[in-house]
């Protein structure tokens, strides 16, 4: 069978009602939804064929994870996999390449403003509709739906296809780490978070910041003698909100720098007071992100914000300040990711969006989704693995009636069909 027969083989029916089926799933973070539907996936994988099990993730969760074991496989395992009873679903097998495709079960939670019911699995003729529909159980089940159909038409590979559904990416990416420090690995990887199918080349490594300002009060008869905490932060924060950083490789890496503040708190004292409206507060606490290039560092973001610091104390006198990375728990660092356009990921990916849409894929830092924090930026840091960011949703992602194009999720199984033929074929 060539590929346009396999192409035209994909059931799409069953392929929107698997997304739907997912949809069904209340996975917030952290819950016993999450877990339910790890195991679902675990089931379902195991259906088609695939080596499935449920692994240990910290705080008592599970990843599962999945092989589609490549014909070149001598069996057994290369020596990386993990104690946790991953066995041969570790490490790297066959003689064809291997390709893993990662993506994330948990979700954020439901917002107001819902016109449809967010767990109905719910679609029409443009679009599927459901809480984390888009971010992201459209890009993991396109990449299941892409091996079941591969699966069920005969298609055998040398390589093996590994099918990574992670827990904790919201949380830092604990889930993709863990699976990681247990000995999952590839030649290569696709991380389906939601690019509107767009293949993305680069994006932006991120961490909290927290700046305390310390003015001087003074009843509001003698403000001319106080240094108001309030307007020191006034005057900072828009200049932090158009902020990029030092030792940017290129004008591309510095287009995915940037900075904002989210919260910004003053008053009186430490507690912040708010009794005393006709002083003039003295104390401001201010939290933000930063998002920054591969190439540039946390400690290269912190030193042009106390050069920023440091220029506000020199313009308002008495005002003092402090800034410091939020570091309130165990939670892995969302690190940045690069992969070269002409690697082999990337080509594989470019020519199969091509064949499929007629069109060349739009590629690079393509913004907004290089401001993203993903775990493909995990398998790049730990593994040294090259991979691409790539998969359907982006445009309705994280709002009321979170919804996915029908045409971008197809189109995604597809490109993962073709995807997976070029590298482990």
């Amino acid at each position: 069978m060539d590929t346009v027969d396999l192409l035209a083989a994909l059931d799409e029916k069953a392929s929107l009602e698997f997304l739907a089926r997912m949809l069904r799933h209340k996975s917030y973070s952290a819950t016993p939804g999450e877990r339910e539907l790890a195991a679902f996936m675990v089931e379902r994988m195991r259906d088609i064929g695939l080596e499935a099990e449920l692994t240990p993730v910290p705080g008592g969760r599970v990843n599962a994870i999945g092989r589609w074991r490549g014909t070149g496989a001598a069996g057994g395992s290369d020596g990386s996999g993990g104690p946790h009873g991953f066995g041969g679903l570790a490490g790297v097998h066959g003689a064809g390449k291997s390709l893993l495709f990662n993506g994330h079960l948990d979700t954020n939670p439901v917002s107001e403003g819902w016109t449809v019911d967010p767990w109905g699995g719910l679609y029409d003729d443009e679009f599927i509709y459901g809480n984390g529909v888009s971010n992201m159980k459209a890009g993991d089940a396109a990449y299941y739906c892409a091996v079941k159909t591969l699966i069920d038409q005969g298609v055998r590979l040398p390589g093996d296809v590994v099918l990574t559904y992670v827990v904790g990416e919201l949380q830092g990416g604990i889930g993709t780490v863990a699976a990681i420090d247990q000995g999952i690995k590839a030649d290569y990887f696709v991380n389906a978070e939601p690019t509107d199918v767009q293949a993305l080349t680069m994006h932006a490594g991120s961490f909290v910041f927290v700046i305390e300002i310390t003015g001087n009060t003074r009843h509001l008869s003698k403000r001319e003698e106080a240094a108001d905490a309030i307007m020191a932060g006034c005057w900072l924060v828009p200049r932090i909100n158009a902020m990029t950083f030092s030792g940017a490789a290129s004008e591309r890496h510095a287009s995915i720098n940037r900075a904002h503040v989210g919260v910004m708190r003053g008053g009186l004292g430490r507690e912040m007071l708010e009794w005393r409206a006709p002083q003039v507060a003295d104390f401001v606490r201010i939290q933000g992100s930063a998002r920054y290039a591969p190439g540039q560092s946390e400690d290269g973001v912190m030193a042009d914000l106390r050069r920023m610091l440091d220029e506000m104390e020199f313009t308002l006198p008495g005002i003092r300040a402090t800034v410091t990375i939020n570091r309130n728990d165990d939670r892995p660092t969302m690190l940045p990711f690069e992969v070269a356009p002409d690697n082999r990921i990337v080509q594989a990916v470019n020519q199969a969006y091509r064949r499929v849409r007629g069109v060349e894929q739009p590629t690079g830092a393509l913004r907004p989704p290089a401001f993203y924090g993903t775990d493909a930026a995990h398998f790049y840091q730990r593994r040294g693995m090259a991979g691409v960011v790539c998969g359907p949703g982006g445009k309705y992602n994280t709002m009321p009636d979170e919804r996915v194009d029908i045409a971008d999720y197809l189109a995604a199984i597809r490109v993962y069909m073709l995807t997976i033929l070029d590298i482990c074929g």
